[in-house]
C-alpha cells in the first residue's frame, strides 16, 4: 500500500488469492525479482487489518459493482474493457498504491471527465475508499478499484497506449542500500508504465524521502520514451494537484520535504 505521506509501504505488491490468511489478517506475498526477470523483489508482509462491521457491509454492497480482484497470474491478452467497466469512453488514470483513497477520491471528484482506477493490495484501504465513495452524492462515480499486484495489473489488465496518467504517491523508499532493489520504481517498471501511457500521458510520482527522490528522478530521466515536464509552465492532460493529507502534514512538521516529479510520454 502507498500511504499519502511518510508512512511508506510497497505499492501493489503481490497478493495471491489462494494464500491461506488468518482471521483479520492480510498476507502480502512478495515476488522475487527473478520471477519474471524484472519485477522488484519484496518482503513478505503480514498486516492486521480486520474490517469494521460498516466496512464489511459497504464492501459486500459496493465491491461487486466497483471492484475486481487481480489474480496473481492474470491471463495475458485480455486487458480491461474500461469503456464497459465505467460505462463511458473517457481518459483513464491509474493510481498505484491508493492506500485509504483520500487523495484518490478528492482528485477524481475534481476531474469528473477522467476515469480513475485505484490499485491497492490491502483490502482495508480499499474498503475505506469504498466507504468514502458511498458517502458521495453522485449518480456516476468515476472510480474503480483493483485489489492485487501493481505489476500484474500493468502487465495483464492494462492495454498499451491506454492511460492518460499514472500516479505513484509515497511508495516505500526501502532506505537501506541492500534493499534498494525492492523499490517499486525501477527501470523496468518505469518502462512498463511508459508503454501503457498514451502519447502525452503523464507519470506523476511523489516521495518524502530525499534518497528515493534522487533514485526516481534518475530512473525516470533514463527512460527514453519519457521527458521531464514542469506543470508550472506546461499544460498537462491531468491534474497534478494533490490534496495534502494528515500524513504529509506530519512529515512537513517533522521537517521532511516532499518531492513531486513529472514526466510525459514523448509525442
Amino acid at each position: 500500500m502507498v500511504h499519502h505521506g511518510p508512512m511508506h509501504a510497497q505499492p501493489g505488491v503481490g497478493l495471491r488469492p489462494d494464500t491461506p490468511v488468518g482471521p483479520g489478517q492480510e498476507l502480502d506475498q512478495g515476488r522475487e525479482a527473478g520471477a519474471k526477470g524484472h519485477l522488484p523483489s519484496t518482503t513478505v508482509r503480514s498486516r492486521r487489518s480486520a474490517l469494521s462491521k460498516a466496512q464489511r457491509q459497504t464492501w459486500e454492497r459496493r465491491w461487486p459493482e466497483l471492484g475486481i480482484q487481480a489474480p496473481a497470474e492474470s491471463p495475458r491478452g485480455k486487458p480491461l474493457d474500461t469503456r464497459a467497466w465505467f460505462g463511458r469512453d473517457a481518459p483513464v488514470v491509474l493510481e498505484i498504491g491508493s492506500g485509504s483513497g483520500s487523495s484518490t477520491l478528492a482528485m477524481a471528484l475534481s476531474e469528473p471527465h477522467i476515469d480513475v482506477i485505484a490499485v491497492e493490495v490491502y483490502r482495508r484501504g480499499l474498503a475505506q475508499l469504498l466507504c468514502a465513495i458511498d458517502k458521495v452524492d453522485s449518480d456516476r462515480i468515476n472510480i474503480r478499484l483493483i485489489r492485487g499486484n501493481a505489476v500484474d495489473v500493468l502487465e495483464s489488465l492494462i492495454a498499451p497506449d491506454s492511460l492518460c496518467g499514472v500516479r505513484v504517491f509515497f511508495p516505500d523508499p526501502w532506505p537501506k542500500t541492500r534493499h534498494h532493489k525492492r523499490r517499486f520504481l525501477q527501470p523496468a517498471t518505469v518502462a512498463l508504465i511508459a508503454d501503457r501511457l498514451v502519447l502525452g500521458g503523464v507519470l506523476h510520482a511523489a516521495t518524502d524521502h530525499p534518497g528515493y527522490a534522487e533514485h526516481i528522478a534518475a530512473v525516470g530521466d533514463a527512460e527514453p520514451r519519457l521527458i521531464r515536464v514542469d506543470p508550472q509552465t506546461e499544460q498537462l492532460p491531468i491534474s497534478v494537484v494533490r490534496p495534502t493529507t494528515k500524513y504529509e502534514t506530519k512529515a512537513q512538521h517533522a521537517g521532511s520535504v516532499v518531492t513531486d516529479l513529472f514526466w510525459k510520454k514523448r509525442q
